[in-house]
């Protein structure tokens, strides 16, 4: 075992994780696709680049399904989920989150929970040689379908929570952020934020039911890669959800209302003692699924994500010295998440730098980019995307999105081409369909 926990803990823990000679054409590895008798979906992409197994399982519960007076529900609960696991169905002994991290040690593997604003994800980083790999599946299997929500360890956590919020409310990125969530969004669950009075409505035995609703395998889905055959990525798959609640049917969980759109502007001043004034710029953008993603993401290439290339960068920060660094960005989810233009600023700087801003805004949403700003983005998009392909991690990360966002199988394949095709006027529609620059919301946090 000592043997087997040295191999473990040298292939996974000293950084060594880089696919050696994966080039773009590593988008050309296939993405296998099936359901399980329990509806779960498989998504598997097999790799003998490393003997490594990477998998993440999502399921619909991401904090736009926490209930508005319980929001942070979902984050408390993934959380817990690795603060211990009850006694196994199979007659395993209880396990809290001492002998959690040990047991993970010995087996020289990763286990981690996370819940975002559409999903929870389960993530397994383990070998693949069968010793251990059977081991580490059984183990994740307790931890998906047999967490413990330790009453007592929730208390504890609590307060640390609380805590935490208390220290981030006397920042003013948290107050402009909290600021802006809500104002774009309204009444959205894409706008709530966890305070003291909701993290105070959590208890285990809400966790417990929020459980039993959302984590059904017929609701999953799995995303593999790694050393595996289709026939061992099943058995894996199956054993991984083996342990959560049965059910005799799948129902369709409950509509969620889309973003609405804003009809006015809305502009926020909030005063904070504070060296430098924190101004956010935006509106609900577009759900990851829309056909405009190409043409939007090589757009905000130019406008404000490409660093010091950028028209914004270019405009507030060189031109004038308003800013050290700014920033724009769309955050596409299941629903439209918000696009935002974000900077810091000296107090008395800041209508200045919101006028430039609001202004190059204004003027790409009307003309869209140029020849050679489009080239330039397409050159860097398309240039570094092998290297967002480049290890097992990463892979997992796009083929989970994949799935998640129920893209075509071949979208890797097809990627370049596709951001290749994109064309300036396309950009310009793009931009002029999805953002109405004098109706958005701006927000300011900092001096009088």
């Amino acid at each position: 075992m000592k043997t087997l926990k040295k191999i473990a803990q040298c292939a996974l823990f000293t950084g060594v994780t880089a696919i050696v000679g994966m080039t773009s054409a590593q988008a050309a590895l296939p993405i296998q696709h099936w359901t399980l008798a329990n509806g779960a979906k498989i998504y598997l992409v097999s790799t003998n680049a490393l003997p490594i197994v990477d998998v993440q399982v999502d399921f619909d519960a991401g904090s736009r399904r926490d209930p508005a007076p319980q929001a942070g529900l979902a984050s408390t609960t993934a959380a817990m989920v690795e603060k211990g696991v009850r006694a196994g169905k199979n007659g395993e002994p209880a396990l809290d989150q001492n002998a959690l991290g040990e047991a993970w040690a010995d087996l020289g593997a990763s286990f981690d929970v996370s819940a975002g604003t559409d999903r929870t994800s389960y993530s397994l980083r383990t070998l693949s040689d069968p010793a251990l790999l059977n081991k580490a599946v059984a183990l994740a299997s307790r931890e998906i379908g047999e967490p413990a929500f330790p009453d007592d360890v929730w208390q504890r956590e609590r307060e640390r929570i609380n805590a935490a919020i208390k220290e981030a409310n006397t920042k003013p990125a948290t107050v402009a952020g909290r600021a802006f969530g809500q104002a774009v969004y309204g009444v959205h669950p894409y706008g709530q934020e966890v305070t003291e009075a909701t993290l105070a409505r959590i208890d285990t035995a809400t966790m417990r039911q929020r459980y039993q609703q959302l984590m059904l395998p017929c609701r999953a889905k799995l995303s593999i890669v790694g050393a595996v055959t289709r026939a061992e990525a099943e058995t894996m798959a199956t054993a991984l959800l083996s342990r959560l609640p049965s059910a005799e049917s799948c129902p369709a969980l409950p509509t969620i209302a889309p973003v609405a759109e804003l009809t006015a502007p809305k502009d926020e001043r909030i005063p904070f003692d504070s060296a430098q004034a924190h101004v956010f710029i935006g509106q609900p953008g577009y759900p990851r699924k829309d056909p405009d993603h190409f043409a939007l993401t090589l757009g905000n290439y130019v406008l404000g994500g490409g660093g010091f290339v950028s028209r914004l960068t270019n405009e507030v920060r060189e031109k004038r010295g308003l800013t050290y660094s700014i920033y724009s960005g769309f955050a596409p989810g299941l629903d439209a998440g918000a696009f935002r233009i974000g900077f810091q600023t000296r107090p008395d700087q800041a209508e200045q730098a919101i006028k430039v801003s609001r202004e190059v805004l204004a003027k790409f949403v009307a003309e869209g980019p140029t020849a050679s700003e489009l080239k330039a983005a397409k050159d860097n998009l398309i240039g570094g995307f092998p290297l967002l392909l480049d290890s097992n991690r990463k892979l997992i990360g796009n083929v989970a999105n994949i799935a998640w966002h129920d893209l075509p199988l071949d979208y890797l394949d097809t990627w370049t081409a596709r951001m290749n095709a994109v064309t300036a006027a396309e950009v310009k529609a793009a931009f002029e369909r999805k953002l109405q620059p004098a109706r958005m919301v701006t927000v300011v946090v900092g001096g009088k």
